[in-house]
């Protein structure tokens, strides 16, 4: 049974109901579905019409299920069982969706993390998850061969991807054997060869896996994604396939007039963010859409679909939204028929949903989330009664509190700031072997975001600050102190101290050092030592010196006086 906006009793249990859009349901039916059971359906309903599109190559439901049996065998043979993890360390492409669900067919574990990582970052993660089998991009194998080198590591399998197979036979040819200067440096970007790791492409062309091989339950975890907290110590959140199908259904109500079959979902954030893998993948593969794949959110890459076909869903981050903008003006590409957008990460401004909805006669809205929430537990109605600056209300089947951020159990007074809680289907179960980690996130069975916001009467909500001293920067999560452990060990640093800097394409990393006598900043000499440990999007942008770091009386820096010091 469900019920729609205004009914009661839900209506007064959750006032915010009301700002649905007209036909939204709440009380859902989430039933006990997994992602293999939703995949499934996808292809049997869709056999014939396109799962992905991959610089102009086009995939179909029934191709793509074809390839998932066979890569899960592939993935059985090399000993994959129920439980295992696999990690994944994938730009996306179809190949990405492809190992996806053919881990999750077995009953195994995904573990996506970032392929630009280098293999300091990724040694403690993988040193807690202990995947035996990793399937890399092929540009970054050598990495993962380092950490399988490293005692606290349990590879034993490594599968190489190459990008091109996956391309129009043509492109690949040209790519692969045209002595072109500029096709090379192309070329270089998306692949290197690597003729001492086993191809990935094997296992697609294998046998097929039994359709009698035991499925995963709902109740199974199903993806592992590594987040932080201020300290920088990596914890995986674990998501169970009950909350990956609780968050694309809960998507599916949320966005009005949906076409199964029919949707072109534009898939350009990583599958190793929470965002990109429900939102872009998840929710697409549930309405049988065709995503239309970018292994990195490069305007060369997106225009050319915009030209020929442009998405009619697009979840992004506010900087693509905005250099989307520019470059369809600068290129006299429209942007009509991009029916419904959604935003998250960072806060979305006035003046650019106005610029975009100008521009697309479509909806932008903005939402909340987290890892641990798969990722949405927020966001603005795909109406007109979406409001700029504020996040939105609870999405369906999901509660909130706003309480007293010392004091969890004290609920404040309407209107007055605290530390966001919610609880919902979405909200995961814990983080992986880490007791302690989980035990402080969940209180009560509320999940404690450790975001301060203010809640209107009318129940929509508003971001007033962080308590974790995040930077997010292009979507991304970076937290200081990684970045500060890494700058102390640099020539001429006594002390640093990280925070963000807000401009127009949101915040940039931004590190107030203060130097050791005689020293000097030498931008390009801390830059290359930043980059032999950190990926490129954690690098500082900016360097400014200061005498000595703002602190109180015990000798904390206080980063709110770092950026008021550096902000101009």
């Amino acid at each position: 049974m469900t019920a729609d906006a205004g009914d009661t009793p839900e209506a007064t249990d959750r006032p915010w109901t009301v700002h649905y859009t007209p036909g939204t349901t709440h009380d859902l039916d989430y039933g006990t579905t997994t992602l293999c059971d939703q995949f499934d359906q996808a292809v049997s309903a869709h056999f014939e019409r396109p799962a992905t599109e991959f610089f102009g190559r086009v995939t179909t439901y029934g191709d793509l299920g074809s390839r998932v049996r066979r890569a899960a065998e592939g993935l059985r043979l090399l000993g994959v069982d129920k439980g295992d993890r696999v990690a994944v360390l994938l730009p996306n492409c179809p190949q990405g969706i492809v190992v996806f669900y053919a881990a999750l067919r077995l009953g195994a574990i995904v573990v996506e993390h970032n392929p630009l990582y280098t293999a300091d970052e990724l040694e403690a993660p993988f040193a807690d998850h202990g995947a035996k089998v990793v399937v890399a991009w092929n540009v970054v194998t050598d990495v993962v061969q380092d950490l399988a080198a490293r005692p606290d590591t349990a590879i034993e399998h490594v599968l190489a991807v190459d990008l091109l197979d996956a391309f129009p036979t043509a492109k690949r040819l040209a790519l692969r054997h045209l002595p072109v200067p500029s096709l090379r440096a192309s070329r270089d970007k998306l692949s290197r060869p690597d003729t001492h790791t086993p191809r990935w492409a094997a296992l697609e062309t294998g046998p097929e896996l039994d359709f009698s091989h035991p499925y995963p339950t709902n109740d199974d975890v199903a993806l592992i994604l590594y987040t932080s907290g201020t300290t920088g110590t990596p914890k995986g959140a674990m998501l169970t396939h009950a909350n990956l199908v609780a968050n694309s259904t809960q998507g599916e109500a949320w966005v009005p007039g949906l076409e199964p079959g029919k949707e072109r979902f534009l898939a350009s954030l990583p599958m190793f963010h929470a965002y990109g893998v429900t939102m872009c993948v998840v929710f697409g593969i549930a309405q049988g859409a065709r995503l239309q794949l970018v292994p990195t959110p490069d305007m060369d890459l997106i225009m050319p679909i915009f030209a020929k076909e442009p998405p009619t869903f697009i979840p992004a981050v506010p900087p693509i939204y905005t250099r989307i903008l520019e470059e369809a003006d600068k290129r006299g590409i429209s942007l009509k028929g991009i029916r419904n957008s959604f935003s998250g990460a960072m806060s979305l401004r006035a003046d650019l949903i106005e610029r975009w909805e100008a521009a697309t006669d479509g909806l932008l809205v903005e939402g909340y989330g987290m890892t641990e929430t798969s990722p949405i537990t927020v966001g603005n109605p795909m109406s007109t009664a979406r409001r700029a600056g504020s996040i939105g209300v609870p999405f369906p089947d999901t509660d909130i509190r706003v309480v007293d951020k010392e004091d969890p159990s004290r609920d404040v007074p309407s209107g007055e700031p605290g530390e966001l809680l919610v609880k919902g289907p979405q909200v995961f179960p814990g983080y992986w072997n880490n007791e302690e980690a989980t035990a402080a996130t969940l209180h009560d069975g509320w999940l404690r975001t450790g975001d301060v916001v203010e809640q209107a009467p009318d129940g929509f909500l508003h971001v007033v600050d962080r308590i974790k001293e995040v930077i997010v920067t292009g979507g991304f999560n970076v937290y200081p102190s990684e970045v500060e452990a890494v700058l102390r060990t640099a020539p001429g640093i006594a002390d640093c101290a990280v925070v963000g800097r807000h401009g127009a394409h949101g915040e940039q990393v931004v590190a107030a050092v203060v130097l050791e006598p005689g020293a000097s900043i030498d931008v390009d000499a801390i830059r290359a030592h930043c980059k032999s440990s950190l990926a490129g999007y954690k690098v500082p942008r900016e360097f400014v010196g200061l005498d000595e770091l703002p602190a109180n009386p015990m000798g904390k820096v206080l980063r709110k006086k770092v950026a008021e010091a550096i902000n101009p």
